[in-house]
């Protein structure tokens, strides 16, 4: 018997668009499209057309290069009350976008049809109906979205019901069930979708089931399982559960758990290992930070800190997790923290190729100077390049490729625009270089002053870039005076690495942060690309 087969249905261009923070131009929308269009989605809805400049011109785009896979959807709403579907605009600007599929969202809710369409409950049943046979008569797919069903179903769950059958009657390839406000549980969703999918089957027509929810309590990805188990056959979400409010189902999730937890096929298993790309790219585009702890897709999903997790994952990988992380693209991670043992050290250290003896003094005294080095208030979960330079410079035999003797910085404003100057003493090989250079600001000077003091010696370091720095205040309640940790991303080409500096000065700090990554660059980062 084969498995059954789930359709997925991508709203981020549009639901996932009206999420705080997020704002996407055509040309963004348009790369994420493709992107999803390439991995096999089903449906891909790029947007209201009419309800902005910004959305005509994707529709504009995706027309003039259609998508290869995944069906191009328009959204709206169904006509006007008291109006017909000639006459109305959003229906007009529906036909003009020239997507083949129509999404039409029409009221289930006896509430809301009073309340806020102002407008009878017989009516909002014609225009429902009517709407859709209209998009059937323009020739397009139409799918019907049954806003506020669920809190619709329990006010009046025979009205709710209507409205989908409604939608069927006229022709709607799909009655899609809303969970609007995201306040739903799992068992009412099921309770709803098992009495519209009874409903459906003892009319005879073909129209099939889909869910869309909301993460207002946290439960959109179980409510979307929950759906699926009680008889839906298509999921609406979005890539890494963007939205308004609270956000969307998160597709990312809620595909992985169909797949590999229900055995049910959802994209091409080759897309599925492309899933932590898809996230990442997706949240760049959005110029969002995807959290730590994302699941499946975050760099902590399959992370390990503790040292007793340590120790058991390294006698076997699967002790601490619950699929292979490579499934979705993903790693098993080990962290170094003052909660660290030995095994995670020498974990860690296996990662860069470095083999550490668990019983050798050094290794143990690594792992007492790491931790009085947290104490202090270094972090390396998040700098992996800052802890291999720490390993190696332990390692008997390393020798720094330069020092920095002395360094100043000067910030000054000068009329109506701020300076920054910056000079460095750096030691290589016995010689001292003393150099001085501008920039915007005295970390940016002091980048420039240490390069133009280390290129000549260090070409290596002419095509590294600065991509994120980060400040985080340690301890608030000292004001000013705070001990301040920094975070520089560098990279070369496509690879990135991550340092960390700390001090109560955050020049020292940025500095040391920055020294790390040059050095870095001209003794790691180079192994790494031959």
């Amino acid at each position: 018997m084969s498995a059954r087969k789930i359709v997925v249905y991508d709203t981020t261009l549009r639901d996932g668009a009206q999420g705080p923070d997020v704002s996407f131009s055509a040309a963004d929308k348009e790369r994420i499209a493709r992107a999803l269009d390439w991995l096999g989605f089903d449906y891909v809805e790029a947007g209201f057309p009419g309800s902005n400049p910004k959305d005509a011109e994707l529709f504009a785009r995706l027309g003039a290069k259609p998508l290869t896979h995944a069906r191009l959807s328009a959204f709206g709403a169904t006509r006007r009350a008291g109006g017909t579907c000639e006459d109305d605009t959003n229906l007009a600007a529906l036909a003009a976008s020239n997507a083949p599929v129509w999404t039409l969202v029409g009221k289930s809710d006896v509430w809301q049809v009073a309340k806020v369409l102002g407008t009878t409950t017989n009516e909002n049943l014609a225009m429902v109906e009517e709407s859709v046979a209209y998009g059937m008569g323009q020739g397009r797919e139409v799918i019907f979205d049954a806003e506020h069903f669920f809190d619709g179903y329990a006010r009046d769950a025979e009205y709710a019901v209507e409205v989908c059958l409604a939608a069927a009657r006229a022709g709607a390839s799909w009655v899609v069930l809303c969970d609007t406000n995201g306040g739903s549980l799992p068992s009412s969703v099921r309770d709803g979708v098992e009495a519209v999918c009874r409903a459906l089957r003892s009319t005879g027509v073909v129209t099939r089931v889909g869910i869309h929810t909301h993460n207002d309590c946290e439960l959109a990805v179980a409510n979307t399982l929950a759906g699926v188990l009680a008889g839906a056959d298509m999921v609406q979400g979005t890539i890494n559960g963007y939205g308004e409010r609270c956000g969307n189902a998160n597709l990312v999730s809620v595909v992985s758990n169909l797949t590999l937890k229900l055995g049910m096929v959802a994209l091409p298993e080759a897309s599925l290992s492309r899933f932590s790309e898809l996230s990442r790219t997706v949240a760049e585009i959005a110029n969002l930070a995807l959290p730590v702890q994302q699941p499946f897709v975050g760099h902590g999903a399959f992370a390990h800190k503790g040292g007793q997790h340590v120790a058991a994952v390294l006698k076997h990988k699967d002790a601490y997790q619950h699929i292979d992380p490579t499934l979705v693209g993903n790693e098993a991670r080990v962290l170094v923290s003052e909660q660290s043992g030995r095994g995670n050290i020498l974990a860690k250290a296996r990662e860069f190729g470095l083999e550490l003896d668990r019983d050798d003094p050094q290794t143990r005294a690594l792992v007492n100077h790491l931790k009085e080095l947290e104490h202090q208030g270094y972090a390396y979960e998040a700098a992996d390049a800052s802890f291999e330079m720490l390993v190696r410079r332990l390692r008997p035999g390393y020798s720094a490729p330069w020092s920095v003797v002395d360094f100043t910085t000067q910030v000054r404003k000068n009329g109506g625009s701020v300076h920054a100057e910056a000079t460095v003493k750096v030691e290589v090989a016995g010689a001292v270089y003393h150099t001085a250079a501008s920039g915007n600001g005295p970390v940016n000077a002091l980048d420039a002053a240490l390069r133009k003091a280390l290129s000549a010696r260090f070409p290596a370091l002419d095509d590294v870039s600065l991509h994120d720095y980060k400040v985080r205040i340690l301890n608030g309640d000292a004001g000013t005076a705070a001990t301040t940790r920094v975070l520089i991303e560098s990279g070369r080409g496509a690879t990135r690495w991550t340092t960390v500096g700390c001090s109560a000065n955050i020049i020292e700090a940025s500095l040391l942060a920055l020294v790390d990554s040059l050095e870095y660059a001209v003794t790691i980062a180079p192994q790494e690309q031959s």
